[in-house]
């Protein structure tokens, strides 16, 4: 791959090749950004869990506030990248020193915008929770699926991903007779496809890819992203039907996301007080250099925070020291891989890379973060009624499908969306069931809870 192949300005939906247009107010990512943050499913993620369950008494981050945070962060990697891009090769030309001056930096802010926009209600456990619903379907049913869809699309649900889900729902036009979805650019698509295989090559770590380990789409936008890929001369992986290397980009918008939820987790876990203010401090401090008292010195944070009176503040200015210093130790280490990344050889995040003691240091924050804040009992509480909440929607409206012709279905099925249609039409079974995933996928937290209530009958809707 080369640096001046790897951006375009062409998006979903456009027919044919056309020129680049000044627009003196908004370069082409900016417009993905705002496509992005004014989408109905953008605004839908302040309903939908980060870890801890919502809402409460104690403000904590939801999906919302985290991909904005996400997004402040990736712009800054990617304005430290490309700057950096721009001076090691000032023979370019202007057009490419105009985009990795001016214009990475978009591109990350809305590929990080937007890659939780695929997340199901109640965080992984709603991914899990669709996962093992279709993994334990039965007798006719399974069958009625096993003999429509191929081996691909049967995966699309069995290990279904947020990611790839992200990609779908940014690229997939719906009921809407205007193709490309949100019609958003190729470069800022490609930058969220972390894993960027089919769902029938994904979920395998033996190959030693990093592409591997998840997907990065579904059956249904193999065609969307092979354009996307060959346009942007994103090759394949020798060896693999749909495996491809990562887009370089794709390492920015996920170390950002990476120093978010690393520290911002933490953070909220200090406001609900399942982490001592002292407990934060030792994880986060030994980053900064310890010898000296000057700017970015273990020293003058301390002399900072000592000042401080509130607790919550504290955290907070340790926080935001913290992302600052990971901010160019993640732009230090992408340059430093730069011809693996271009090779699409690198097969580790930017985290990985850094030495050996920040490494160390990172992994303690992975461990206590696993043992005291992702089982902690309000969260397992949450993941444990996501599970029966999406598996009983989708059994509910699943059963429907199938079995049309029962009274009940034609009642469930009239509460599908038009947004989401259904032919009910045995060589559209793939589709169909597809539109039952987006339907249930999009919904808030609250949205499910509410819908669930009402269709099992432990709350009776009121006439409206």
């Amino acid at each position: 791959m080369k640096w001046e192949t790897l951006y375009t300005d062409r998006r979903t939906g456009d027919k044919g090749e056309k020129d680049r247009k000044y627009d003196p107010v908004r370069n082409p990512f900016q417009r993905d950004y705002d496509r992005i943050i004014f989408s109905s499913a953008f605004r839908r993620l302040q309903n939908k869990t980060q870890v801890f369950p919502l809402p409460g008494s104690v403000f904590v981050h939801n999906r919302l506030t985290h991909s904005l945070e996400v997004t402040s962060v990736g712009r800054s990697l990617g304005k430290a990248v490309g700057e950096r891009i721009a001076a090691k090769y000032p023979d370019k030309g202007d057009e490419f020193k105009e985009f990795y001056k001016h214009e990475l930096a978009s591109v990350i802010a809305s590929a990080c915008l937007s890659h939780d926009i695929g997340n199901p209600p109640f965080g992984h456990s709603g991914e899990d929770a669709i996962r093992t619903f279709f993994k334990g379907m039965e007798g006719e049913m399974r069958s009625m699926l096993t003999n429509t869809l191929s081996d691909n699309q049967l995966m699309d649900f069995e290990k279904f991903e947020g990611n790839s889900n992200a990609f779908r729902v940014l690229t997939h036009n719906y009921n809407e007779p205007e193709l490309g979805g949100y019609r958003l650019s190729y470069p800022t698509l490609a930058a969220i496809v972390k894993y960027p295989c089919a769902s029938l090559e994904g979920f395998n770590k033996k190959t030693g890819l990093i592409a591997t380990k998840k997907s990065g789409f579904f059956d249904s936008e193999v065609k969307t992203f092979t354009e996307i890929a060959q346009t942007l001369q994103i090759p394949r992986i020798e060896g693999h039907n749909l495996v491809f290397a990562r887009h370089p980009y794709v390492y920015l918008t996920e170390a950002a996301d990476d120093i978010c939820y690393r520290v911002i987790d933490l953070e909220d876990a200090h406001r609900l007080h399942i982490v001592s203010l002292e407990k934060f401090i030792s994880l986060f401090l030994p980053f900064f250099d310890e010898e000296g008292d000057s700017f970015g010195s273990q020293a003058y944070i301390r002399k900072k925070i000592d000042k401080i009176n509130d607790d919550n503040q504290k955290v907070q200015y340790i926080r935001a020291s913290w992302i600052g210093l990971m901010i160019q130790k993640m732009a230090d280490v992408y340059m430093q891989n730069e011809d693996e990344l271009l090779s699409g050889t690198l097969q580790k995040d930017l985290l990985k890379c850094l030495p050996e003691r920040e490494s160390r240091l990172i992994d303690a924050i992975n461990e206590f973060s696993v043992k005291y804040i992702y089982n902690y009992r309000s969260v397992v509480e949450i993941e444990i009624a996501g599970y029966n909440i999406i598996g009983g929607l989708l059994k509910e409206f699943v059963h429907a499908l199938l079995y049309p012709n029962h009274s009940r279905s034609g009642k469930l099925i009239r509460l599908v969306s038009p947004q989401f249609p259904l032919t009910l039409r045995e060589d559209k079974r793939y589709e169909d069931i597809q539109s039952l995933v987006d339907f249930i996928g999009g919904m808030t937290d609250l949205y499910a809870i509410d819908l669930y209530r009402k269709i099992t009958g432990i709350t009776i809707p009121e006439i409206k």
